[in-house]
């Protein structure tokens, strides 16, 4: 069965965005993108860089992890604001939106329906993965569906902004496996873990 996966960047002290939600690895974003951090996004992840990086460095494959994205209707809106109506056209791009009355760009699929039987739907037909991009939001309400992290942990903290899950998320503590890790010489560490079965209760 296809996975869920939250691939997404983190600080150090666990939040993925700013206070304002803003892009932080754009112009005036916080995060650091060294080389080494770029070279390995295009070597094990290129079907997450957005159309224009890839066309900048002649990614052209389907690429092996994923073949659809979700997204909520902030993180969407930040690349509206800069021109972009669908940051991932290699993909199938679902924007989950109670409010937004239709899509900006015609392969972009805006659903307003819940989310976790979305999710629940698609994990039954056939593909590689689905990748939740974020924001925090829509992780959150996919909580119980979401069946391995990657995390892209940088040496860095903010002290402030969206937590991993978002500000409404609910208390719901879980055990994850680590399966795997990439160190890089730059500091940021890619960290894999997959959801452990749930221990079986008292007999």
């Amino acid at each position: 069965m296809r996975k869920l996966v939250y691939y997404v960047a983190v600080t150090l002290d666990g939040f993925i965005a700013g206070p304002d939600g803003a892009d932080p690895s754009g112009p005036n974003g916080f995060w650091p993108i060294p080389d080494d951090y770029l070279r390995h996004l295009v070597a094990e992840y290129p079907e997450t860089l957005p159309g224009p990086a890839r066309q900048a460095f002649g990614i052209t494959g389907e690429g092996s992890r994923f073949d659809t994205v979700l997204e909520g209707r902030h993180s969407y809106e930040i690349g509206l604001a800069a021109g972009v109506t669908d940051a991932y056209p290699h993909l199938r791009h679902l924007v989950f939106s109670r409010t937004l009355a239709e899509s900006p760009d015609p392969a972009v699929e805006v659903v307003s329906d819940d989310p976790v039987a979305t999710v629940r739907e698609l994990k039954r037909h056939d593909g590689r993965d689905i990748w939740v991009v974020g924001g925090g939001a829509l992780a959150g309400a996919l909580y119980p569906e979401i069946d391995q992290l990657i995390v892209k942990l940088a040496p860095t903290t903010i002290g402030a902004g969206i937590p991993l899950f978002g500000r409404g998320a609910a208390f719901e503590p879980r055990v994850w496996r680590l399966t795997g890790h990439t160190v890089l010489g730059s500091g940021a560490i890619f960290l894999t873990y997959d959801r452990a079965p749930a221990e079986a209760g008292p007999a």
